[in-house]
């Protein structure tokens, strides 16, 4: 299983998300967007905020209408006038397609000691996607300095023993590596990687407390691309 496996994007979705992407990455057209943010405006007004030719304006509002990103209307004063507004919803298909929740999470490190111990409680805090961890050289126990980093940051990790990824991966389950040894030692069968460096190394509370941070931003992140309904 992969992102990609997890979610259907089609060719349609993806060159709508492109169109808008290119007719925003002129800075005149950015800046025409940001005018339209609270409101509405005529051509002329844009011309006159933007110090530039009535001929250009014209130009921009053609790109950012082909790709759907505003409209206009007449006014209803003066016929010869019109109006720009933004399309309501023009964004919302920017952002990369929702992610269909996995049977399971498994988080890789080497010893299983540290951050796939943090990243498994975090998970737990955040979604009720089942969740498991596992280290392709599993350590005797967990590091103690993940526990005060997690404990530190309200998140508890549960008393366990560190377990070999033969013994808990599963037909099914969603791989994520958080180190990079354990990331090249699977080649290629797990399904993201988050590189994360070892605190274990320094072994200092910063450490940790750096890894954890990293940790819960991947894991939100990933947990706010779900569907709807399946974190």
């Amino acid at each position: 299983m992969t992102v990609e496996s997890t979610g259907v994007v089609s060719v349609e979705s993806l060159a709508v998300r492109a169109s808008k992407f290119a007719a925003l990455s002129e800075p005149a057209r950015l800046r025409i967007v940001d005018l339209l943010a609270l409101g509405d405006l005529s051509p002329t007004e844009i011309q006159l905020a933007l110090g530039i030719g009535s001929n250009l304006v014209s130009h921009h509002l053609s790109v950012l209408q082909r790709a759907g990103i505003l409209s206009r209307s007449r006014s209803e004063s003066d016929g010869r006038r019109n109006y720009v507004r933004l399309v309501p919803g023009a964004f919302d298909r920017l952002a990369p397609e929702p992610i269909s929740a996995p049977a399971r999470v498994v988080f890789v490190c080497t010893a299983n000691s540290a951050r796939s111990q943090m990243a498994e409680a975090l998970w737990q805090d955040r979604s009720d996607v089942p969740v498991a961890s596992a280290g392709s050289r599993p350590a005797s126990e967990v590091n103690p300095g993940a526990v005060r980093a997690a404990a530190r940051h309200g998140v508890r990790i549960s008393p366990s023993v560190p377990r070999a990824t033969a013994e808990v991966l599963r037909h099914g389950d969603f791989v994520i590596t958080v180190c990079n040894r354990a990331h090249e030692e699977l080649g290629g069968l797990d399904d993201l990687h988050w590189s994360i460096p070892d605190p274990a190394a320094p072994a200092t509370d910063e450490a940790f407390d750096e890894a954890f941070r990293d940790i819960r931003l991947r894991v939100d992140e990933f947990v706010s691309r779900l569907a709807p309904g399946a974190g």
